[in-house]
């Protein structure tokens, strides 16, 4: 029999929550640690997720010494990643780190390096890569079904509350979340539409503070972009329009268009016309409606952590790549950082 995989979970805030539950799911993992400065808080993880009890540390040095760790997720802010991804790495465990694998790309470049030196398997979290309709599209994509493309899209029209942003500590600050709606909450749609249209060579955008106080980052930021294909692009992403609406990614072509709202897939229009995409209607009529964390970040399923974690436990069985490593994680905040730089400078951003 395959002894479980142990996974010690760095950060024991809400969204290590998502990872419990998730790894609760997959078969052959388990549990092995918790790490928190707080015992009070690992011990409400376990209560509030029903995970059987585990030993809790106070730093990721002392749990990747405990018997039966072989991963270690990291859920810590988001300018946190770097040094428990190093201290992980370096003792020879495998490192799951949630989005964005960090704010700079200097910063993502030393957890990446750190994985391979060490030779250990590196995922960064981005679930909606496992969304149905969102697998759909990009197999649409990969199958040239769009013919040439010429527009991708994307909107993240959140609302987070000023309460939101005052309670959290670090949350909107530059040190520790790096970056506003673009780099907390549209992270997911920076990476869905980089996975589907492709790497970005310019870009030029424009950020704001709207409608919070008391925050260092922007809550309202539009960007154009030119991919390598030729085709143009667009983001917009915020957490300043109440009451917040689900996130869309659009892909349109000279030869078929599709838009997805949150899970639901709103247009499927291809010529020519197969018997397939009547099928992918029909698959996709019935609508979710979830508001995929749109005006409550709690307010999200764990069913896509729980889908990307099994393909990171398949990749270590295996010995293969995970779908999401790190290099696919730094794509996104590599492009975010060029929007960021050009709304300093004032310029189109030529990407490397």
């Amino acid at each position: 029999m395959t002894t479980p995989l142990g996974f010690a979970i760095v950060g024991c805030g809400m969204i290590a929550r998502f990872h419990a539950r998730a790894l609760a799911e997959i078969p052959g993992t388990r549990i092995a640690a918790l790490v928190s400065r707080n015992p009070s808080n690992a011990k409400a993880l376990l209560t509030e997720t029903n995970t059987p009890p585990c030993p809790v540390f106070a730093t990721v040095e002392e749990a990747v010494k405990a018997p039966g760790v072989d991963a270690v997720v990291i859920t810590t802010p988001s300018g946190a990643h770097l040094e428990p991804a190093m201290v992980a790495a370096a003792a020879g465990k495998h490192v799951v780190v949630e989005k964005p694998l960090e704010i700079t790309g200097e910063r993502c470049e030393r957890i990446i390096k750190a994985c391979n030196d060490f030779g250990v398997k590196i995922c960064t979290i981005f679930p909606s890569r496992f969304g149905d309709a969102n697998t759909a599209l990009k197999a649409a994509v990969d199958a040239g079904r769009f013919g040439r493309l010429t527009l991708g899209e994307t909107t993240c029209k959140w609302w987070r509350s000023q309460a939101y942003y005052d309670e959290g500590g670090w949350k909107g600050t530059q040190a520790l979340d790096g970056g506003g709606s673009l780099m907390n909450q549209a992270i997911h749609n920076v990476d869905l539409l980089l996975w589907v249209m492709g790497d970005v060579v310019a870009v030029s955008g424009f950020t704001a503070t709207l409608a919070h106080e008391r925050i260092e980052v922007e809550d309202t930021a539009v960007a154009v972009l030119r991919f390598k294909s030729g085709a143009l692009g667009v983001i917009q992403a915020t957490t300043s329009v109440h009451p917040g609406y689900p996130k869309t990614i659009a892909v349109h072509g000279d030869q078929g268009s599709v838009v997805i709202e949150q899970d639901d897939v709103l247009k499927w229009d291809f010529t020519p016309e197969t018997e397939a995409d009547q099928q992918t209607r029909q698959r996709f009529a019935a609508k979710v409606g979830a508001s995929g964390g749109a005006a409550d970040p709690k307010a999200i399923s764990h069913e896509g952590h729980r889908r990307q974690l099994a393909d990171f436990v398949a990749a270590i069985r295996g010995n293969r790549p995970p779908k999401v490593d790190g290099r696919e994680g730094k794509k996104a905040v590599d492009l975010i950082n060029a929007i960021y730089e050009s709304n300093r400078t004032g310029r189109t951003i030529e990407m490397t």
